[in-house]
C-alpha cells in the first residue's frame, strides 16, 4: 500500500523524529535568514497590530442572558473566554466578565494550550465542557467547567487527549465519542462508537448508543433539548460527503430516510433538507442545493408534504442558513455576490434584507430561542460591518471594524473566463484606480469540498500587499460552492482536472488582460488549495512567477494512510484501487516532479503539530524539488495544527514571512 518501497524520504514522515526535526530546522534557517530583514520585521508589526487591535469588533454568541465571546490581544495572546449583555455589548467599550484566562492555565499547568472551543449546557447555561489542544492541534483534552464559580469541577467530565466528540444531554449526563481504546476509532482517527456517559460512572462502564464500521469517517451524536422537542440524533459518516442519520428514542433506533449526500436539519417541528444532488420524490425532481422543509414528525411517518424553500438557478446557490425561534434566515449566493432573506414557516413567505454590491454576508448568530440575530456584512475594500436586530425587523448597526489601510485608491471588479471545457470562472480583482501598468500580483483559491470563496476585508492582506501597490484576485473554481454541490461534484476525483485547468485559465487571463506579467503573477492556497498549489508548479511552471504551498496535500499515493487523509478518499479516490490511481497520478505533484522543467520560486509551509494534514507532504515535496535542482524555501512552524500558527504572534509571522518572500521574487 502507498509504495513505500520506492519513497527515498519516507522518514520525513516522522513527525517529530529526531531526523526529521533535524532537517527541518536545516530548512527554517535559510528561509529566515535570506526573509527576515528589515522589511520582514516591519511588515510583522504592522500584521501583529492588525491582529492585536482592541478595535476589532469582538463577535459573539448568545447563551441565555449573556453574549460570549473568545477574544486574544497583546495581553493575552493566548485568548480570553468572556461575556457580557446585550445593553453593554451595544455600548463603545463593553464591560467584559472573564470566565477562563488560557494563558494563565498555561502558565500554572505548563503547558502550551490552545482554546479549541466550548460545549454549553443548554437551556440553563450553568455547565460547559471545555477542550484545550496542545499546541493547536486537532486532538483536545475535554474538562467540565462550572459557569458560577468559574472552576474546572474536580471529579466532573473529563476527557484525555484525543479527537473527541462530545455534548450535553442533561447536567449529569453526556454524550461521547472518543478514543476508548482498541478498535474505538476509524481508519480515519475520528470516533468509530458513541456512548452515554453518566456523572461518577467510569467512562468504560458507559452505555454504548451505536457503532459504525472501522472504514467510516466517523460516528457523531447531538442532542436537542428544546423544550417540547427533545431528540437524540445519531450520524453515520460512511465518507466525507454521505451518512445515515437515525433518532435515538429509547431503545428504538429510527432512521431518518432522506439522500445520504443531503445536509439536514431539525427545528422544533421542522425538518429541513437540502440534497447535493437531484432527489425524485414522486413525479417531482428536487435540483441539487434546493432546501426543502416538512414536518418532522410527519416525515417519519412517511406522510409528510415537502415544501420548496429554496430553489437555485445558474447564477444561485444556497450559501448557509440559521433559525431563531419562529423565523428561518437565508444567506445565499448569485454570482459569488451575498443576499439575506428573512423566511416564516408554514408559508414559506420570504423578506429580503439589502445588502451592499461586492460584499460577503455572514451570519455570526442566530438565537434560536429568541429572534435576535447578528449579521456581519464586508467587503474586499470594505470593513465589516456587525448588524443587530429581530428577525423580520430592522437591523441596525452595532458595531464597525476599523479600516487597517487606506482603500481610497482600490477598485474591485468582477470577470469571467471560460475554461479548457468553456465553462465560465468567476474571479474578483481588488486593484489600484490609477496604475496603468501591470504589477505584482497574488491570486489565490482553493477548489475544494463544497467551500465557497467570497469577498471579505482581510486586514492584514490590505496592509502587507495592497498598500504597498499589489493586486489581488480570488478565483472562484470549481470544486467549491460558490455555485451549489454541482459546482463541487462535477470536479470530484476523476474530474479533479477541473480545477487546475480553472485557475490555470484565471492566471492566464489575468495576464492577457494586461493586469499582470507571468514574472510578476505569484499564487498561494493551503491545505486542498496547497494541493492546488502543487500542481500548478509541476504542471503549469510557466504560468507564475512564485508560488505559496502552506499545509498542503501533495503526496497523493500515501494521502489516505496518513493522519485523516483516510477521510477524504470521497474526493480525491482511494490510491490503492488501480483504476482511482490511474487518474491521481497524472496530477499529484510528489510523483510528477520534473528535473528538466522550469518551476517558478516556491515557499512551502507546515507545522509539525498539524494533525489533519500531515507536515510529511510539505516536508517530503520539498526534499523531492531540492533533488531535482528547483529552488524552494521551507518554513516548518512547531506549533499551530492545521491553521498553522496557534497565536496572533505565529499569525503575524507566518503572514510577513509569505508577503516578504512575494515582494522579493514578483517585484
Amino acid at each position: 500500500m502507498g509504495r513505500v518501497s520506492d519513497d527515498p524520504y519516507l522518514w520525513l514522515e516522522d513527525i517529530t523524529g529526531d531526523d526529521a526535526l533535524g532537517w527541518v530546522r536545516e530548512h527554517n534557517e535559510p528561509t529566515l535568514d535570506r526573509f527576515g530583514g528589515d522589511r520582514f520585521e516591519q511588515m510583522r508589526a504592522e500584521a501583529l497590530e492588525v491582529l492585536d487591535t482592541d478595535a476589532r469588533i469582538p463577535y459573539v454568541r448568545r447563551r441565555g442572558e449573556h453574549l460570549y465571546n473568545f477574544w486574544r490581544d497583546a495581553d493575552h495572546p493566548r485568548g480570553v473566554w468572556r461575556r457580557t449583555t446585550l445593553d453593554s455589548y451595544r455600548t463603545e467599550r463593553p464591560e467584559w466578565d472573564v470566565l477562563i484566562d488560557v494563558d494563565a492555565i498555561a502558565a500554572a499547568e505548563d503547558e502550551n494550550w490552545v482554546w479549541a472551543g466550548a460545549e454549553v449546557l443548554e437551556p440553563d447555561f450553568s455547565l460547559a465542557l471545555i477542550e484545550l489542544s496542545r499546541g493547536g492541534a486537532d486532538a483536545t483534552v475535554v474538562r467540565e467547567f462550572d459557569m458560577a464559580t468559574r472552576q474546572f469541577v474536580d471529579d466532573g467530565f473529563a476527557l484525555p487527549e484525543a479527537k473527541s466528540a462530545v455534548t450535553w444531554q442533561d447536567r449529569d449526563t453526556v454524550l461521547v465519542g472518543t478514543d476508548f481504546g482498541p478498535g474505538s476509532l476509524t481508519d480515519s482517527g475520528y470516533p468509530r462508537v458513541v456512548k452515554r456517559w453518566r456523572r461518577g460512572q467510569p467512562i468504560e462502564d458507559a452505555q454504548t448508543l451505536f457503532e459504525g464500521e472501522a472504514g467510516d469517517v466517523s460516528v457523531g451524536c447531538g442532542y436537542d433539548a428544546t423544550p417540547g422537542f427533545e431528540r437524540l440524533l445519531i450520524t453515520r459518516s460512511f465518507d466525507f460527503f454521505n451518512r445515515y442519520r437515525y433518532e435515538l428514542r429509547g431503545d428504538d433506533l429510527i432512521e431518518i430516510d432522506v439522500p445520504t449526500d443531503a445536509g439536514i436539519s431539525v427545528h422544533r417541528e421542522w425538518l429541513l433538507i437540502r440534497p447535493r444532488t437531484d432527489w425524485t420524490v414522486g413525479a417531482t425532481t428536487y435540483p441539487a442545493g434546493s432546501l426543502l422543509a416538512a414536518k418532522y414528525d410527519e416525515y417519519l411517518a412517511g406522510t409528510a408534504q415537502l415544501h420548496v424553500v429554496f430553489e437555485p438557478d445558474a447564477h444561485s446557490s444556497l450559501e448557509n442558513y440559521a433559525w431563531t425561534q419562529d423565523r428561518l434566515v437565508l444567506v445565499t449566493l448569485v454570482d459569488v455576490i451575498s443576499r439575506v432573506a428573512v423566511v416564516t414557516p408554514g408559508d414559506w413567505t420570504r423578506e429580503e434584507i439589502p445588502t451592499p454590491s461586492n460584499t460577503t454576508a455572514a451570519l455570526v448568530d442566530a438565537d434560536e430561542y429568541g429572534d435576535e440575530i447578528f449579521l456581519d456584512v464586508s467587503g474586499f475594500d470594505t470593513p465589516s460591518r456587525l448588524l443587530w436586530g429581530r428577525a423580520g425587523g430592522e437591523l441596525t448597526e452595532v458595531k464597525r471594524a476599523p479600516s487597517f489601510f487606506d482603500a481610497a485608491d482600490l477598485e474591485v471588479s468582477q470577470h469571467f473566463v471560460a475554461s479548457a471545457d468553456g465553462t465560465m470562472i468567476p474571479y474578483f480583482v481588488v486593484g489600484h484606480r490609477h496604475s496603468s501598468a501591470p504589477g505584482p500580483t497574488l491570486l489565490s483559491g482553493y477548489g475544494g469540498f463544497e467551500v465557497a470563496n467570497t469577498p471579505g476585508y482581510a486586514g492584514v492582506l490590505g496592509r502587507l500587499w495592497l498598500s504597498r501597490g499589489g493586486t489581488y484576485v480570488l478565483a472562484n473554481i470549481r470544486g467549491g460552492g460558490e455555485y451549489g454541490p454541482t459546482w463541487h461534484t462535477q470536479a470530484m476525483r476523476e474530474n479533479r482536472h477541473l480545477v487546475y485547468e480553472d485557475f490555470a485559465a484565471v492566471a492566464r487571463d489575468l495576464v492577457q488582460r494586461g493586469i499582470t506579467t507571468v514574472e510578476q503573477l505569484g499564487a498561494q492556497g493551503g491545505s486542498n488549495g496547497g494541493l492546488l498549489m502543487g500542481v500548478m508548479l509541476t504542471r503549469y511552471p510557466e504560468l507564475f512567477g512564485a508560488l505559496v504551498c502552506s499545509v498542503p496535500l501533495l503526496d497523493m499515493r500515501r494521502f489516505h494512510l496518513l493522519l485523516a487523509g483516510a477521510s477524504w478518499m470521497a474526493e480525491y479516490g482511494d490510491p490503492d484501487d488501480p483504476d482511482d490511481w490511474e487518474f491521481i497520478s497524472k496530477y499529484s505533484p510528489y510523483q510528477n516532479i520534473s528535473a528538466e522543467r522550469t518551476y517558478p520560486p516556491i515557499l512551502i509551509t507546515t507545522s509539525t503539530r498539524d494533525d489533519r494534514v500531515h507536515p510529511g507532504h510539505a516536508r517530503k515535496m520539498t526534499a523531492a524539488l531540492e533533488q531535482a535542482g528547483h529552488r524552494v524555501h521551507y518554513y516548518e512552524n512547531i506549533e499551530g495544527g492545521h491553521a498553522g500558527a496557534a497565536d496572533n504572534a505565529q499569525t503575524a509571522f507566518r503572514s510577513a514571512l509569505i508577503y516578504e518572500f512575494l515582494w522579493q521574487v514578483l517585484s
